[in-house]
């Protein structure tokens, strides 16, 4: 038995070697599994099914073959109405017949097709991998393919074996970079590969002199394990590069496997096409055993001699193509500069012209992973050339990341700017400056990022988003985001990863910071000055903070919407509120709130205050919200509020009242008296009943009460004319209103998870609502008359 061992290599081998299997060789392989199916199906056919079967043939009766199973036929199947020929023969006689017809009279290629095909589909697929397995070439394929894939995978693909030229030691002195490891080594040519890596944190792709506007650490270093590795790696493709350019053994070893697969391909075609035409329906049989049956003439049906005839020209249109390709590759082979391959467009792309031209074998398999991907014989030049790591990483960055493909990550975010998102990416490609119609970029999971002054091309940029992505700021790329950024969004794991430059932006409208502000779980670290900030009129801490920061004050005089996401931590010390007279929206998040603080009554040009996840029981103080003279929005939900208080009548000027996800058992008939609200949500609460008094509310678009214990609708809410949405999903309804149809404006109805029996026709008075718009049980929805569900799925 063959070892399970010797199957996982072979396995394990396959995927490495695709790299050296052009687009013609994959395909072929498609085609050699679509033939092999071919042929195991005819094959499957040949052994299950009646291979042949034969009637005698008298020789008094003077009918051809044709005729007499015809007359079969139609014995057959009019038994009463047609005579056939009596034979007297039993049933092991007619078997006998058959076997002795299938091997005196039936062609050999009729009877062995199937078992053909799957040879020479076998044959194909040997000679498709036959150079990958040749003593002479196999050992030096698995060295390239080993030595490609580290080279590959290798993070020092970008490193020289040493830099003694004069050229690169000028650029040394003229950068003056510090190297971490110096003492390691006293000469220069002794240096490992990997002991300039740690540059790669702190050095562009093109030196400058440009200032780094941030703090000084110390750069890291490379362990002597890593550099041992980068250098021995270097050392096998030196020598790998001198023993493959001496032959070209590979190059026509290839040559002959194509030529062979032409050849056989021409042999095929000529004798299956030339012996097709033996697959016979119909087959005379003459065969002396008149002593055992009493004829000698039979007359033969090939029973699956036409699906055999389809499968083998089926067969042939593949083998066709197969050759085409064949004669492809030998054109590619012939007629393409295969014996050396030229990295100058590498080196007119990066920049680096010491990257050696390779010939004989060395370039042929370069050719051979170009068709699979050029990606590969790209990185594997910068490995000969003698370049700095940063530099081929931002190169190989810069080649993946082209701008084609950076525009097609564009995207319009929630304040409908167009949006970069780079995630986890080892840089910031180059060819981002190119997509200036940018507005905003987001950064994620970035680390020792710089940004150079090449960003003041995106002149559209208004949003930076730094999302766990430390950064670094040249002096030109600081004056330019201090003009032109307005939004700037940051979330931080600790407050010292905030960059310096952050109080900087003068011209920053919107600052959105997430993270811990707290140290041991309690002590509160305040932000630096905000005093800088001339122009911010929005700002949001996403944190753990025990009180609000008191360097708000800097900022009081133009802010405009504050928002504290405090993640479950109790909020106290809320009396520096008072001083944000400028203040529209405050947002109180999940702040372990139980009343609503009296700081807010001061706010006088506040327009919307959410306090969700809360702690709220009672809302007593909403009384004191009437001094809030321009308040139209509140936000009061996912809290604990048992009723609402009768007073709430107060707030004439409000719009919106969110009040869902709460206890509420009543609704207070004064509510009503807030004639202006336009969006109203009580759902998720425990109420039974909507007083009539709703139908004052003119102006009311939105109404929601799903998941409450509401039986039945008011007929004054159908007085709400511009109402648009109206959502009892989940109460206890048992019938709706045919006032329903007085909505005219209606466009979304939820009416799931009630006791309903039918709907109204009237709904199809509702001449804003679809089908898509009314969400109710399908059952329910067959209760209305025809031409109303007609004219909603037409809507």
């Amino acid at each position: 038995m063959i070892p399970l061992t010797e199957f996982k290599q072979f396995t394990a081998q396959q995927p490495a070697l695709r790299v050296l299997k052009p687009w013609w060789d994959v395909f072929m392989e498609y085609i050699c599994a679509a033939m092999l199916m071919i042929g195991v199906f005819g094959c499957t056919l040949q052994v299950t099914q009646d291979k042949i079967i034969c009637l005698p043939q008298p020789l008094s009766v003077s009918i051809n073959c044709s005729m007499l199973l015809l007359r079969s036929e139609a014995l057959r199947t009019s038994p009463h109405q047609v005579n056939g020929l009596r034979t007297n023969l039993d049933l092991q006689q007619y078997s006998f017949i058959n076997q002795m017809c299938y091997e005196k009279a039936l062609h050999w290629y009729a009877k062995y097709f199937p078992y053909l095909l799957l040879i020479h589909t076998l044959v194909f697929m040997i000679c498709g991998s036959f150079w990958f397995k040749f003593p002479g070439t196999s050992s030096k394929i698995e060295h390239f393919v080993s030595i490609l894939s580290k080279c590959f995978d290798s993070p020092w693909t970008t490193r020289a074996l040493s830099e003694v030229s004069s050229e690169n030691q000028g650029k040394e002195q003229q950068s003056q970079l510090p190297n971490p490891l110096s003492s390691s080594s006293s000469k220069p040519e002794a240096q490992l590969p990997g002991e300039e890596s740690s540059l790669a944190e702190s050095v562009c792709a093109q030196p400058s002199a440009d200032k780094v506007v941030a703090d000084k650490g110390s750069l890291r270093a490379l362990d002597k394990k890593e550099g041992e590795q980068a250098k021995a790696l270097f050392e096998k493709v030196k020598k790998f590069r001198l023993h493959v350019e001496e032959g070209d053994i590979l190059y026509v070893m290839y040559v002959r496997q194509t030529i062979v697969r032409v050849l056989k391909f021409v042999v095929i075609i000529l004798y299956n096409a030339s012996l097709v035409p033996n697959i016979r329906v119909v087959v005379p049989c003459k065969v002396d055993i008149e002593d055992v049956t009493g004829y000698n003439n039979f007359c033969c049906s090939h029973t699956k001699a036409q699906l055999f005839f389809k499968l083998a020209v089926c067969y042939i249109c593949f083998v066709s193509v197969y050759g085409c390709i064949c004669l492809y590759t030998l054109y590619w082979l012939f007629y393409r500069p295969l014996k050396e391959y030229s990295f100058e467009c590498v080196r007119q792309e990066s920049g680096m012209g010491d990257i050696p031209d390779v010939k004989n074998d060395f370039a042929f398999v370069l050719h051979l992973v170009d068709q699979y991907d050029s990606l590969y014989s790209k990185r594997f030049a910068v490995f000969l050339s003698e370049v700095s790591e940063s530099r081929l990483v931002q190169m190989n960055l810069d080649l993946e990341w082209t701008v084609d493909k950076l525009r097609q990550r564009l995207q319009r975010n929630r304040q409908n700017r167009l949006e970069l998102h780079l995630f986890m990416v080892p840089g910031l490609p180059t060819p981002t400056f190119q997509v200036t119609e940018v507005e905003s970029l987001k950064l994620e999971l970035i680390t020792d990022l710089q940004l150079p002054a090449k960003i003041a091309q995106l002149v559209n940029l208004e949003e930076l988003v730094l999302l766990n992505c430390p950064l670094k700021l040249q002096v030109a790329a600081l004056g330019f985001l201090r003009e032109h950024l307005k939004v700037l969004q940051i979330r931080f794991s600790n407050i010292h990863e905030i960059p310096v430059w952050t109080h900087n932006m003068r011209n920053v409208e919107e600052l959105h910071l997430a993270g811990s502000l707290t140290r041991d779980g309690s002590k509160c670290i305040s932000l630096d000055s905000l005093c800088e900030l001339r122009r911010l009129k929005v700002l949001s801490l996403n944190s753990n903070l025990s009180k609000i920061p008191a360097n708000l004050v800097d900022v009081c005089a133009h802010l405009h919407k504050l928002t504290i996401h405090n993640n479950g931590c109790k909020l106290l010390a809320l009396s520096i509120l008072k001083k944000l007279h400028q203040l529209q929206e405050l947002e109180l998040i999940n702040c372990e709130l139980e009343r609503i603080p009296h700081a807010v009554f001061s706010l006088v040009n506040l327009e919307q205050l959410n306090l969700k996840e809360n702690r709220l029981r009672s809302i007593e103080e909403v009384l004191s919200l009437q001094h809030c003279r321009k308040l139209t929005c509140l936000k009061l939900w996912y809290n604990c509020i048992v009723y609402i208080p009768e007073h709430i009548k107060k707030l004439s000027s409000l719009q919106c009242l969110y009040l869902s996800n709460n206890q509420i058992e009543l609704i207070p008939p004064q509510l009503f008296l807030c004639h202006k609200l336009r969006h109203l949500d009580l759902s998720h609460n425990r109420i039974a009943s909507i007083p009539p008094e709703i139908g004052v509310l003119q102006s009311l678009q939105y109404l929601s009460i799903s998941n409450n214990a509401a039986e039945s609708l008011p007929n004054e809410l159908f007085f709400c004319k511009k109402l648009r949405t109206l959502k009892v999903g989940h109460n206890g309804l048992t019938a709706l209103s045919p006032r329903i149809g007085s909505l005219p404006l209606l466009a979304r109805l939820e009416l799931t998870g009630n006791h309903l029996e039918t709907l109204p026709p009237e709904l199809g008075e509702c001449t804003s609502l679809t089908h898509t718009g009314l969400a109710v049980e399908e059952t329910l929805f067959q209760t209305l008359p025809l031409d109303v569900r007609e004219r909603m799925r037409d809507d």
